[in-house]
């Protein structure tokens, strides 16, 4: 049995003191709504908050059918181990932190709902009436644990699991955490501003495609990269089946941001479907207008652009508007994706220029077509006059980027110091199902470097 390190023994020795300390978390009884909440409103919230986190699954499925067979598992594995680490941490301190007492409008105090204290209590969230506050926290649980599973598509294929699991805890608690505390908190500073983000184009694809980015920059090039080696997807009907468990899982994300069983929920479901659609066409029909053949990829990554684009404002646009937001995101991301590909940026799925990019559309787009007639608690956008709306919304998209590239950026320069992110040449050619995972993939071999430069593929021993 190979000796374990220090190194090795800390996450379990925290997640052991965290255990331990919960014993101590005094019992408190379940809220009595005294009729206050909604039996009907409840139901969805439920219904929805479970639709998001099948999107976890769904986004393991979507990336690990891209990367290379070797790689299946270990990126899959990335974006569903964030439901353990992001839900231990939203329960003791995280949501806290977004939704805590403000401290400046900056950060939630961390005691206010430290292990969930008083979150189970009568009162429900001030914006979430209808709903029980344990339930609104839930919801938003789920929004916290997808968002940095997305950037593992930029950093798959050569991030240690060990230093991805210590990225995901930062990037919580220092990026995620703030960005939503700033945007949905009655006294966040852009929420009072004024800046709107229905679901999360701000707190989560663009915090999540800026730290991808980073992630990219800091880890540097792959081998196949540098030596421009084309990588085949292991599995496109992964890539269809992950498509299609995000589209449905994101009418929850969606749709249950109305936090109610209301028109405005039929309204966001309603945009979201559109863009979607309209997203994954436009996309497919743009590459054959650059002479590809259409492709499935090509429709998935478009339809996943779509969802993006949509979600700063699917409770804010209009049904029929949610088209051209859809199609226009897919374009630009689709050149985005084009350009990024004669660069030197090596973000392995496309993370920032769908993710980041599609987000920073959706915000600007919301800021252009949103309408007191679809959401009268929203703003009239720059084609309804609301000039001054759309300024907001473009300092909103800043005040993101900046703020989660540059913590991202310092997130895994200090990961870098504790310990090298990136896995050796020899482990990166092995592949990182087997070198990390010691798992089998989907194919049951494993590339083996001979004496002769060459590789030889060899099964695994079970």
């Amino acid at each position: 049995m190979k000796k374990l390190t220090t190194k090795q023994a800390v996450p379990f020795v925290l997640l052991a003191l965290l255990a331990i300390a919960s014993i101590f978390v005094p019992a408190v009884p379940n809220f009595d709504d005294g009729g206050k909440y909604s039996a009907a409103d409840t139901t969805w919230i439920l219904v929805a908050t479970a639709l998001v986190f099948l999107m976890t699954p769904g986004l393991a499925f979507f990336y690990g059918g891209m990367v290379h067979r070797k790689n299946v598992i270990s990126t899959m594995i990335k974006s569903v181990v964030a439901t353990g680490i992001v839900s231990v941490l939203w329960v003791v301190v995280g949501f806290s932190l977004a939704f805590g007492d403000s401290i400046g409008g900056l950060i939630g105090d961390p005691t206010t709902f430290l292990f969930f204290k008083g979150v189970n209590s009568g009162e429900p969230w001030s914006l979430a009436p209808t709903i029980p506050k344990s339930l609104f926290a839930l919801f938003q649980l789920m929004f916290a644990i997808i968002t940095p599973g997305l950037v593992v598509g930029a950093v798959a294929e050569r991030i240690r699991f060990t230093s991805y699991i210590l990225f995901t805890a930062l990037f919580s608690l220092l990026v995620y955490a703030p960005l939503a505390h700033w945007t949905w908190h009655p006294d966040g500073f852009l929420f009072k501003l004024g800046v709107l983000d229905f679901a999360g184009g701000t707190v989560v694809h663009i915090s999540a495609g800026c730290a991808a980015l980073m992630g990219a920059l800091v880890l540097k090039r792959r081998q196949a990269h540098l030596d421009n080696r084309e990588i085949p997807p292991a599995n496109i009907p992964y890539v269809l089946i992950g498509t299609g468990l995000l589209w449905f899982g994101w009418f929850g994300f969606n749709a249950g941001s109305a936090l109610g069983a209301n028109a405005l929920a039929v309204s966001a479901f309603a945009t979201t479907n559109t863009a979607a659609a309209a997203a994954g066409l436009s996309w497919m029909f743009f590459d054959v207008v650059k002479g590809k053949k259409p492709s499935v990829l090509g429709f998935c990554i478009g339809a996943v652009v779509g969802l993006v684009a949509i979600t700063p404002g699917a409770g804010l646009v209009p049904i029929p508007q949610s088209i051209f937001i859809g199609a226009v995101a897919a374009i630009i991301s689709n050149m985005a994706v084009y350009y990024k590909s004669k660069s030197t940026l090596d973000d392995t799925l496309d993370v920032f220029p769908c993710h980041g990019i599609g987000g920073m559309v959706g915000m600007l787009l919301t800021g252009i077509f949103a309408s007191k007639t679809v959401n009268s608690a929203g703003a009239d956008g720059l084609i309804y006059g609301g000039a001054g709306f759309f300024f907001t919304q473009v300092k909103g998209l800043l005040a993101a980027v900046v703020y989660s590239g540059v913590v991202s950026f310092f997130i895994f320069k200090l990961i870098n110091i504790i310990e090298p992110m990136r896995v050796s040449s020899l482990e990166e050619e092995i592949g990182l199902d087997a070198t990390q995972h010691n798992e089998k993939y989907v194919q049951g071999t494993l590339l083996v470097p001979q004496t002769n430069g060459k590789m030889a593929e060899m099964p695994l021993i079970e």
